[in-house]
């Protein structure tokens, strides 16, 4: 009896941030962007005609890898696109991560490296951080089965400097190297204008953050034609149509706007600076976060005790129970007024 139970596949998931329900409630736990797509993504929308729904989306998304290859001055064949980030990703893994020499990434960093790695059996060794969160390049000096790393990295927000990437890039020519770009709208130089010369790099970029379209799930990866042929031949060995039809004609109208992305990027760059100076005078300290979250922790009241007093005001923001991490709270910026919300509670409540 229930023999079966020893064939499944067991592994620790990836815990995503809470999503509360309910009005009147700050959000600030997982680095949504507080404002909305650009104009002409509502403006689509409300002209996309239901009948196109019974039809097949088209496989090889067009509308978008083409719009995105004018956007970055690549060709059609060096973009892939993908139900978010995470799918991106987690077909990259799957289709370049397949030596028995160990993938490398960093300790402290997205933690959905790990899960991928456990889940398709793939080896793995971790490269610990600087004593100030900062990532070594001399530590991916050595033979490994491939290299990812985020850069700005979650959930530090630190910004690696683009020689520094190269750096790691060069020394590891016989494998690829994915730098996940999640935040890299919000400060620092994109690995993107690399991609030219290292024909084993690939860029992961996403919608989510800095165009305010978490909800509709868009991702893509940049590279050679053949990194990008290679992910597409995996893709079509088990989901010829990841992206559905509303995202690829909205994805396609959100790179359109660049007056509005680069307003709406630069708000959010505005607040996060006047936040880390908020933050300094209330007692936080934080490494220089170049990203659209601040990874704060306060010199005399533990991160979980602030943690939980926030969610009981409706403030909701990300704690981490992690070694090395269990006394920082990461802090997604918001809107100026959310923001002032938050820093009149925490003035409140630390003066207590």
């Amino acid at each position: 009896m229930g023999l079966w139970k020893n064939n499944i596949r067991k592994v620790e998931p990836y815990v995503p941030g809470e999503q509360p329900k309910g009005d009147h409630l700050i959000k600030l736990n997982t680095n949504e962007n507080p404002y909305p797509p650009c104009p002409g993504v509502k403006k689509a929308l409300e002209n996309i005609n239901s009948e196109d729904f019974r039809k097949y989306p088209d496989p090889a998304c067009s509308i978008l890898t083409e719009e995105l290859a004018e956007y970055f001055h690549l060709e059609n064949d060096q973009v892939f696109v993908g139900v978010g980030s995470d799918d991106v990703l987690a077909t990259a893994f799957m289709t370049f991560f397949n030596s028995p020499k160990p993938v490398l990434f960093p300790d402290i960093s997205y933690s959905f490296y790990k899960v991928w790695a456990e889940l398709f059996r793939i080896p793995y060794e971790t490269p610990q951080l600087d004593s100030n969160f900062s990532i070594v390049p001399e530590d991916y000096f050595r033979e490994n089965g491939g290299i990812i790393f985020p850069n700005p990295n979650a959930p530090t927000g630190l910004f690696m400097p683009l020689d520094k990437v190269e750096e790691i890039i060069s020394r590891n020519p016989d494998v690829v190297v994915i730098v996940d770009e999640a935040y890299i709208d919000f400060g620092g130089d994109s690995a993107v204008s690399l991609i030219s010369r290292y024909p084993n790099l690939l860029v992961v970029q996403t919608f989510s953050k800095s165009r305010s379209m978490a909800g509709m799930r868009i991702g893509y990866a940049l590279g050679s034609s053949l990194l990008i042929q290679a992910m597409n031949d995996v893709k079509y060995s088990y989901n010829s149509y990841t992206m559905n039809m509303p995202s690829l004609i909205l994805g396609a109208e959100a790179v359109k706007d660049e007056e509005y992305f680069q307003d709406t990027v630069q708000k959010i760059i505005e607040t996060r600076e006047e936040a880390k100076k908020e933050l300094k005078r209330l007692g936080f300290s934080f490494p220089d976060s170049m990203a659209n979250f601040i990874f704060a922790a306060h010199k005399s009241c533990p991160a979980r005790e602030l943690f939980q007093a926030l969610k009981k005001k409706s403030i909701y923001v990300r704690y981490f129970n992690a070694p090395r991490l269990d006394n920082y709270l990461r802090i997604t910026v918001g809107t100026k007024e959310e923001m002032k919300a938050l820093f009149q509670f925490l003035e409140e409540y630390l003066n207590k």
